[in-house]
């Protein structure tokens, strides 16, 4: 499967790598702001662009902000952050979509809610909602900050347009109007017909690209131990990330 996508590769002027960032291509930490890469990681990515035959799209849960910090790679490539409520396009152009009014307030007052079960380094607000974070904790107080955020996150859901997802190490609030199958599909639309693109990443907010961008292309799961998805290949970082990057640039030189 690998050698089949890496042929088409090589056979075409230009590939597409999409990816997700945390989990994907670096370690979940209990400092979140500490996240950066696997060693070597950014290395690779540079040397994968260099190529001048791909394209990098980093898709994440994060703001952009955070991710081009942690990513470190100079200039940039295009980041899509927020689940795909925020945009910083290769060449620095910014786009935000807008949230509705009555989405902010839900969210300000989460967070305030939220901030009176645990502390402020745990809440995360986004554009578009926001996340409490238990990496860390005792089995004990995850447990109990998972029972009592649910219990203050569902209702502002049901009534709201909201959803409550969790992903690996917390629960999120976050308004359902766009989520990272949106960004694969907007990504593919400004792409030539028929460009050989992968898309990487680790938990059920993947899925969506996974399933948005279906046969058109790669989806592969990156994390340590496997669980049920929609991609077609597994990979464990972070050697067999490394291998399959490197396989990648080798693809286009």
């Amino acid at each position: 499967m690998i050698e089949i996508f890496f042929a088409r590769v090589r056979m075409a002027p230009l590939s597409v790598l999409l990816t997700d960032y945390d989990g994907t291509l670096a370690p979940f930490l209990i400092d979140r702001n500490a996240a950066v890469p696997y060693p070597g990681v950014t290395e690779a990515l540079n040397g994968l662009r260099r190529s001048g035959r791909t394209e990098i799209v980093v898709v994440s849960g994060r703001p952009v902000a955070e991710v081009t910090t942690l990513l470190g790679m100079d200039p940039a490539p295009e980041i899509w952050g927020a689940h795909g409520w925020e945009c910083r396009t290769a060449d620095g152009k910014k786009k935000i979509f807008p949230v509705p009014r009555h989405v902010q307030d839900a969210v300000a007052f989460c967070r305030d809610r939220l901030l009176t079960l645990t502390q402020e380094d745990q809440v995360e607000v986004k554009p578009s909602g926001v996340a409490v974070h238990w990496r860390g904790l005792s089995p004990e107080e995850q447990l109990r900050l998972r029972e009592e955020s649910l219990m203050l996150l569902r209702p502002a859901a049901g009534c709201t347009g909201l959803e409550v997802l969790p992903f690996d190490g917390g629960m999120e609030l976050r308004f359902k109007g766009r989520d990272k199958g949106d960004v694969v599909s907007e990504v593919l639309a400004t792409r030539p017909p028929g460009v050989p693109v992968a898309y990487l990443g680790d938990d059920d907010t993947d899925e969506d690209a996974f399933k948005a961008l279906g046969k058109r292309g790669l989806t592969v799961l990156v994390r340590r131990e496997y669980r049920p998805t929609r991609a077609e290949l597994w990979l464990r970082p972070p050697e067999e990330l490394l291998s399959f990057l490197q396989g990648w640039t080798n693809a286009t030189r």
